[in-house]
């Protein structure tokens, strides 16, 4: 009897879907930085040797411009002498739009910072106060490091399988509590997803799915960007189902309950430099013990001349965020709906339903609108309806 009760669900599970997202929000070109903050204070939350700028202070300075390509650059000072015991200056940006389950993130970036004392990182979080809403780290790196890694954090409860089906890059088998200060870490696999590779590749493309199914993460090396997001413009929709797997998958069911861990996500983008991570020397000796006489992370290279930050800078050509395009029964048939690669139906939201576009405060930033969907058109297929009836009929 219990074998026949489950047929229905892995009936969805297998039904193919078309992942089509609808976009809400484009940043690029000249009005790139109009909807993100800017946080205006010292690198207190990783304890980085920087003052993050405000916004009138980091356009002053030059921090943060939209270069004659059109893109956006957010950068580390490499012009000041800063002294001993001061600062050297850069910028954190937070979107002003918190972005709800069921949602898709894509950045496509020419150049990341890199180099010794260098922390960038492209990320989300939640709401409420940390880590009670959430992170998903999309982009981030140290130092000298090849390779981008990414993570989730979260309260107690939420786990990563160390070997999940379709997952590409490589996960960390003493990490996978996305509770622990590192929370649940996955390695990209990827060449050229960092540092002086992903700089002579011309950059490359990320995309994130944050959805009832999980949380999954792509990266796709300049050359290799799929078709849906080469072809795709500021105000098109876009379908994932040419995406093929994921560099990290965090799928609900390892257990991770998106929607109890996560609220609304707010888009953070930022650089630190040295920091309980860059700084620490178990972290900076073995790639950068030559940058300096002290082995010391900040007196070596924050302190001085700012020449050796030249590469110290974010260039990105867009950030897009869509609504989410497909609904399915359970996580589960959601997971396999996203990663089939047959594309046989269209399950569609309203623009709201994903996503959250309220303007709000630095600290406390966006809000917790609950989801709705609605579904569009005829094909959630009707033998699904006819085999879910028959068996229950059965039963």
């Amino acid at each position: 009897m219990k074998m026949y009760r489950q047929w229905p669900l892995l009936l969805f599970t297998l039904l193919p879907a078309c992942w089509a997202y609808d976009i809400v929000q484009d940043y690029s070109g000249s009005s790139f930085f109009d909807k993100w903050d800017f946080y205006g204070n010292w690198d207190n939350l990783t304890l980085g040797d920087v003052w993050w700028l405000g916004r009138q202070d980091a356009f002053a300075q030059g921090l943060v411009y939209v270069n004659n390509a059109g893109n956006a650059i957010l950068k580390v000072d490499d012009v000041s002498n800063v002294a001993l015991n001061q600062k050297r200056n850069t910028v954190r940006i937070t979107s002003q739009a918190a972005y709800n389950v069921g949602s898709l993130w894509i950045a496509d970036i020419v150049h990341l910072p890199f180099g010794c004392s260098v922390w960038p990182a492209f990320w989300t979080k939640g709401t409420l106060l940390w880590p009670d809403g959430g992170e998903i780290d999309i982009i981030e790196g140290i130092n000298l490091v090849s390779q981008n890694q990414m993570a989730l954090h979260t309260l107690p409860g939420c786990y990563h399988n160390t070997t999940p089906p379709n997952q590409m890059g490589i996960s960390d088998p003493t990490k996978v509590d996305c509770s622990q200060p590192s929370g649940c870490v996955v390695s990209e696999s990827a060449p050229n997803s960092f540092g002086q590779g992903f700089a002579n590749a011309g950059g490359g493309v990320f995309g994130v799915q944050f959805d009832v199914a999980g949380v999954f993460i792509w990266f796709w090396s300049r050359p290799s960007i799929p078709a849906s997001i080469a072809n795709a413009n500021a105000t098109s929709s876009i379908n994932v189902s040419d995406w093929g797997a994921p560099s990290a998958s965090y799928p609900a069911s390892e257990p991770c309950n998106i929607t109890q861990f996560f609220t609304p996500q707010n888009l953070v983008i930022d650089i630190t430099l040295c920091g309980i991570w860059a700084g620490l020397p178990a972290q900076y000796l073995p790639q950068c013990s030559g940058a300096g006489p002290t082995g010391i992370c900040y007196n070596d290279n924050v302190v001085g001349p700012g020449g050796r930050y030249s590469n110290a800078y974010f260039e990105i050509k867009y950030v897009r965020a869509y609504t989410t395009g497909g609904i399915a029964p359970t996580p589960t048939a959601a997971a396999h709906a996203l990663l089939s690669q047959a594309v046989t139906s269209t399950i569609k939201t309203t623009s709201p339903a994903g996503t959250v576009l309220v303007p709000s405060p630095l600290f406390f930033p966006g809000n917790t609108a609950r989801r709705g969907f609605e579904v569009q058109g005829w094909r959630l297929t009707l033998v699904g309806i006819i085999v879910v009836m028959t068996t229950y009929l059965v039963w």
